[in-house]
């Protein structure tokens, strides 16, 4: 079954005297469970198109279906119940906040939709044990690495218990071992059944998952399935090659 589809989605945005056409007709329909990269060069619609996705955004014509409902002309409040009830979102800034324990930033979508605080702190509590960082509840995003930021922020988009999560450059921030560290986990939770849509400009990410849609001037221009590179190994593979340049250097 379809968990996303969209039938000849258009978006222009009027920018004075001038139309900008940032998707030109994309229909594309994604199932549930798959992990998706979607590829593109700036100005290639890619963010457009994660957005109405996301529904940040709606499409100013064609039909977008979200799980079995036509969600293209819903208002904004309608769109916020969606968001937080199907979607769970991670960004390449982390978008923590700095004041803020870990724990506390991943109840966050809860509080916002009104979960009683025993509730949000046992579920809270759930998702940052399964990316790893059930010993670092109360640590503030300084006290984090990079790569334990970005869990943290992944951890808050599995605690409403989404059934897809839009990952928009996930690893633009981190380097090449935190990366892959990063796709490890997002290969765990595809293996778990959640559909992930990740956005990426890196064809070395884009590998890791299953199927790579590449846009250009504002429509799909490839969309292909593949076996994905297992990150796992590749991570393995990192952190060997990294322990043979530490010896090399310090010999």
């Amino acid at each position: 079954m379809a968990i996303v589809e969209l039938t000849d989605v258009t978006k222009t945005y009027h920018l004075g005297d001038v139309d900008v056409h940032a998707l030109r007709g994309v229909t594309l329909n994604i199932e549930a469970g798959e992990f998706v990269a979607i590829m593109g060069a700036s100005g290639s619609g890619k963010s457009t198109l994660m957005n109405i996705l996301g529904c940040l955004d709606t499409p100013t014509s064609g039909e977008y279906r979200l799980a079995g409902q036509p969600v293209s002309r819903l208002g904004s409040d309608a769109l916020a119940g969606i968001r937080n009830g199907t979607l769970g979102f991670v960004f390449q800034s982390f978008n923590l906040l700095s004041r803020t324990d870990a724990l506390e930033n991943v109840e966050l979508p809860l509080l916002y939709a009104d979960v009683p605080a025993a509730e949000r702190r046992a579920r809270a509590r759930e998702a940052l044990e399964r990316v790893g960082l059930g010993e670092r509840l109360h640590h503030h995003p300084n006290q984090m690495s990079g790569g334990q930021q970005q869990r943290v922020a992944i951890a808050r988009a599995l605690v409403s218990r989404p059934k897809v999560i839009l990952a928009d450059e996930p690893t633009g921030n981190l380097d090449s071992e935190t990366s892959i560290e990063v796709m490890t986990l997002f290969q765990d939770l595809f293996a778990t059944g959640i559909t992930i849509l990740l956005v990426t400009h890196e064809p070395d990410i884009a590998n890791f998952a299953g199927r790579v849609v590449s846009m250009k001037d504002g429509r799909v221009r490839s969309d292909q399935r593949r076996q994905p590179d297992d990150a796992r190994a590749a991570l393995a593979r990192e952190r060997a090659q990294r322990a043979a340049e530490q010896a090399e250097h310090t010999a």
